[in-house]
């Protein structure tokens, strides 16, 4: 058994106080802002409009008012949307629009950020904040330099804004998963280190090769196009880092170092060289697409991988929805060896490099800053996470917001969460971060709620707690070192510079590389990293930890 790691007021004080934060409220353990009410704006043009999104996400296509929170944004302001979303690669996606100058009225760019802002998509906002828009003011003041471009200029809006803090009862992101059978069948075992993680599905496997008649997989992952992250990330965590994308950062000297083809990624690709010798890895790993990868994880057929659980999105949802409660999954926080503190857990941070923009193409900005303004109202913004009250969520007595068993398929059925709009609006727009509390104290995302969390367990849910001594599934995990300058892999290079350069040739170089090492026979996987490492090595690796560094620095000096 795992000893409890019980969420007391006193230990998230400490977590809090080590984040920079205050506790407001001991009985959850949350640290609320000190205003949060909304701002009033002029009254809106309300004529009917309909303007054009584009996403470069994975969802279906949809007019905006064909959902409930769209139809409700539309009846406040008189605005739709036509929302797009990627089909393809991404980097042709963008390339193609880039060339063609053929934008949507607003984009929001994900990691081909960078390449849009550079090649002059967007139209500078700070003039149409300040005139429109005092509840981005509100929302973003705190952060506004930090997301600054060079020439002095705001071209989108972060998603990440957060106000107050609350940690999160749920694992959110990184960690490496395994079906829940596997663990009752050896009797719920502790497993802390990758051996061990890797031994247990060995054993499973060997037990139970067949799933409905198709071979049973034990470990797969998810590379298909800029998913390619999914493969090389893992390294880091398991040395016991968090992700900070291409580098580890030293917590005491605050220096950037690559780990790519040192033995912190060395140790993980041999050990993924040895899964797939043994008959372990998925041997689709580099050929299937996304939706063919989250199609398996589904069919109940894989026993264990690595992903950041935004990825997987509907994955444990719809096993969940077919009463297949022993095929979902359950994060681990595994690292190399027993004495490493695992940081999968994200420390509060600003991510200044993704959100939304309104393009040079756009229509009518000022309709489009008074949408995204009224939609950071804080009841627009419980909308968009909550829902409407009694409908979609409930409030006890003391004002704690919760769901009741019939309320809480609103958060874990794919297709109520698409209808409502919730998968549509909950996050790739103006928003307050993950982390956010709200002036009454409750947690803005319905995930960070504990009360939510409770009552959304099902029996296998309380099954799982009860063997392993916790209360909710994020007590396995340590709770996050405070890490001022996070994420580092969200430092802007700009397209063209040398850093820029710099992380296109070493992933292409890790796309050409690390397939051919895992897939090799044992006997040859030394030779092809010593020509990986030096063919890696001739790129100026040096000047990239610099930059790095200095930026880490600068933020730790809070200087963004």
């Amino acid at each position: 058994m795992v000893k409890k790691k019980a969420l007391t007021a006193a230990g998230l004080a400490v977590m809090l106080a080590a984040a920079g934060c205050s506790v407001g409220d001991k009985e959850t353990g949350m640290s609320a802002p000190s205003s949060l009410t909304s701002s009033s704006s002029p009254t809106p043009n309300k004529t009917s409009v309909t303007f054009t999104y584009f996403s470069f996400s994975s969802n279906k296509d949809i007019y905006a008012n064909e959902t409930v929170i769209g139809k409700e944004l539309e009846a406040q302001t008189g605005v739709n949307w036509k929302m797009e979303f990627l089909v393809g690669d991404i980097n042709t996606k963008a390339g193609v629009m880039i060339a063609s100058g053929d934008y949507p009225d607003v984009i929001v760019p994900d990691g081909q950020i960078d390449k849009m802002i550079d090649a002059g998509a967007f139209i500078p906002l700070d003039d149409l904040i300040e005139k429109h828009g005092p509840n981005i003011k509100r929302v973003y003041g705190p952060y506004m330099d930090k997301f600054r471009q060079e020439d002095g200029n705001i071209y989108h809006l972060p998603f990440s804004a957060n106000l107050g803090y609350i940690p999160e009862p749920n694992i959110t992101q990184g960690a490496f998963w395994i079906q829940r059978a596997v663990l009752k069948e050896f009797g719920y075992p502790v497993v802390k280190t990758l051996d061990e993680y890797f031994d247990l599905i060995r054993k499973y496997k060997q037990l139970y090769p067949k799933v409905d008649g198709k071979d049973t997989i034990g470990f797969a992952t998810l590379t298909h196009g800029d998913q390619f992250f999914t493969l090389t990330n893992p390294a880091m965590h398991l040395a016991g880092y968090p992700n900070d994308g291409g580098v580890i950062v030293d917590m005491n000297t605050h220096e950037a170092k690559v780990y790519a083809t040192t033995d912190i990624e060395k140790r993980w690709i041999q050990k993924l060289n040895e899964l797939n010798n043994q008959g372990l890895f998925d041997p689709e790993t580099f050929t299937m697409n996304k939706d063919q990868y989250l199609a398996k994880l589904t069919s109940g057929r894989v026993l264990g991988f690595f992903n950041y659980a935004w990825q997987i999105g509907d994955v444990n949802n719809h096993l969940l929805k077919a009463g297949i409660d022993e095929k979902r999954y359950m994060p681990l926080p595994i690292v190399y060896d027993k004495d490493i503190k695992d940081q999968y857990i994200d420390p509060p941070a600003f991510v200044n490099n993704r959100g939304i923009g309104i393009s040079v193409k756009a229509k009518d900005p000022v309709r489009i800053i008074q949408y995204f303004d009224n939609l950071l109202k804080e009841e627009n913004q419980i909308l968009v996470q909550w829902g409407k009250k009694g409908e979609t969520y409930s409030v006890d007595e003391n004002g704690r917001f919760y769901r009741t068993e019939e309320q809480i398929k609103y958060g874990q059925d794919p297709d109520l969460m698409r209808s409502y709009g919730f998968s549509y609006f909950n996050y790739y727009w103006p928003r307050y971060g993950n982390f956010s509390v709200l002036q009454d104290g409750n947690a803005y995302a319905v995930g960070s709620q504990p009360e939510v969390a409770e009552r959304s367990y099902t029996d296998g849910d309380r099954e799982f707690l009860k063997a392993y001594n916790i209360n909710v599934f994020s007590q396995l995990f340590s709770l996050p070192d405070n890490r001022p300058w996070y994420p580092a892999w969200s430092i802007n290079k700009g397209q063209g510079t040398p850093e820029q350069i710099y992380e296109q040739k070493s992933s292409d170089l890790q796309r050409k590389y690390l397939p051919r090492l895992i897939l090799a026979k044992p006997e040859e996987f030394e030779s092809i990293w010593k020509e990986y490492t030096a063919e890696f090595h001739k790129l100026d690796v040096k000047g990239y930890e610099a930059f790095v560094t200095k930026v880490v620095k600068d933020r730790v000096a809070g200087k963004w």
